[in-house]
């Protein structure tokens, strides 16, 4: 009778864990605005079970040409790039030709000496207290165009006479971490950045058209070219081909290649079965609290679902790779019209596919009629002590920030979509905005409005 009884039990059809008959019009109506021979647009993917149940491009990827866009496509990928250079960095570890306790400076002499030793591993974690050279050079009233070679980048970094932070004390978010750490794979290797990621990922998962962009008179197939909204519903162009600084960024990739990367977190087919372990690891501050910043990856929790994830935005690129690892599921959504929330509709499109699995979103459902209109937090900000600028802007009475819907948690206060909240307030005429990252004790960073 008991094994009647085991027997009938595995017989019992279980609940998918992704509706995978979700009604291609659906994802369709998220990309509407960019459906045309008109428009840039976006190249999306649905990972279930590492194949696509979904893939699709909308819109054009070269105005001037007419060319629409393909899954092969191929986009400047922003800070996406971190987890290929973070990856690059634990491959290097495995084959011996460096510690992620090593000190930066065993590598890069020309860093100062801070008086505090700064590791790889804290750099990787972004809590290494380096201040980032894109904000420095916002701040000096400069585009990031005009930083010509990565040794303008570095002279830029080794000038700094100080840090955000003590290392390991705080989570600083830092571009100036992850080139300099695509440096030290270069030092560490005698191989640039470029040529080891391509020896030890690329050409090992087939990905034929993923490379980090180090060389700007290479010439790259297929080559999407990106966009801001003009007036009247026109396009200007917004992208450079001279940008060649990698490790922060600088990787080049496509839809159909970062499928195969995706492929990797659960076959360990690169990285000997610990590279995904060791890139999903939460960053640990100096007294022990936890952060969710990984190694080049966001570790945070979407409608109660665990989430592993992404975005990058520059030159008008916007790109975003999201994970949810226990249902096997990831969304690719690449675009290239700036104003592209690729956050946002990234979990739009997992709201479609994960339904029967997401908790209900209270912030979806809050009623907004007699709050403050986000207009009133719009503007930009300036943290005078970490040198960081955030931007904050209405679209359709939504607030936007780094390219994404911010969720409302109440009158003056948001949050990001990894779950940091941010909290508005006016006092003396003047408006402050206090983003809290997680940890059991909380960083503050508060930004004063510097200009609407």
């Amino acid at each position: 009778m008991r094994t009647v009884l085991a027997t009938a039990f595995f017989l019992i059809p279980m609940a998918p864990v992704v509706s995978t008959d979700v009604p291609p019009e659906k994802v369709d109506e998220l990309f509407v605005a960019y459906n045309s021979g008109q428009s840039p647009g976006c190249s999306v993917g649905v990972i279930h079970d590492g194949n696509f149940i979904f893939r699709k491009s909308y819109g054009e990827a070269n105005l001037e040409l007419g060319v629409p866009l393909t899954s092969q496509s191929v986009f400047y990928m922003a800070s996406v790039s971190k987890q290929f250079t973070a990856a690059s960095i634990v491959l290097a570890a495995q084959q011996g030709f460096l510690s992620l306790d090593d000190s930066v400076r065993k590598y890069v002499p020309e860093i100062a000496d801070y008086g505090n030793s700064i590791t790889l591993r804290q750099m990787l974690h972004q809590t290494s207290g380096l201040r980032d050279y894109l904000a420095l050079t916002y701040l000096s009233g400069r585009d990031i165009a005009a930083l010509s070679s990565s040794e303008d980048v570095l002279k830029l970094i080794a000038r700094q006479k100080g840090l955000n932070n003590t290392p390991g004390e705080e989570f600083v978010y830092s571009n100036s971490n992850y080139f300099l750490l695509g440096l030290v794979v270069k030092r560490a290797t005698r191989k640039s950045l470029a040529e080891f990621a391509a020896a030890n990922i690329f050409q090992p998962l087939g990905m034929r058209h993923t490379f980090f962009y180090d060389d700007h008179t290479v010439v790259v197939p297929n080559r999407v070219a990106a966009y801001d909204a003009g007036k009247d519903g026109k396009f200007l162009v917004d992208w450079s081909t001279l940008f060649d600084i990698v490790g922060s960024g600088g990787l080049m990739s496509n839809v159909d290649d970062l499928l195969l990367w995706d492929r990797n977190f659960y076959s360990d087919k690169v990285g000997g079965g610990t590279l995904p372990k060791a890139l999903e690891a939460f960053g640990l501050l100096n007294n022990g609290h936890q952060i969710n910043y990984g190694l080049g990856l966001w570790l945070g929790e979407y409608r109660g679902l665990r989430t592993v994830e992404h975005s990058g935005g520059t030159f008008g690129y916007r790109t975003e790779l999201l994970r949810f690892p226990e249902q096997r599921f990831s969304v690719i959504a690449l675009c290239n019209i700036a104003n592209a929330d690729v956050e946002g509709l990234a979990r739009k499109i997992s709201d479609l596919y994960l339904e029967k699995h997401l908790k209900s979103d209270a912030s979806a459902s809050a009623s907004h009629g007699a709050l403050p209109n986000p207009v009133t937090f719009a503007g930009t900000f300036l943290d005078s002590r970490t040198h960081m600028i955030y931007t904050f802007t209405n679209k359709n009475d939504d607030l936007m920030a780094w390219g994404a819907t911010l969720r409302r948690l109440g009158p003056d206060e948001f949050s990001d979509l990894v779950g940091n909240p941010i909290v508005f307030k006016s006092a003396n005429s003047t408006m402050t905005a206090t983003l809290t990252l997680q940890g059991q004790t909380f960083f503050r960073e508060t930004g004063y409005l510097i200009f609407i």
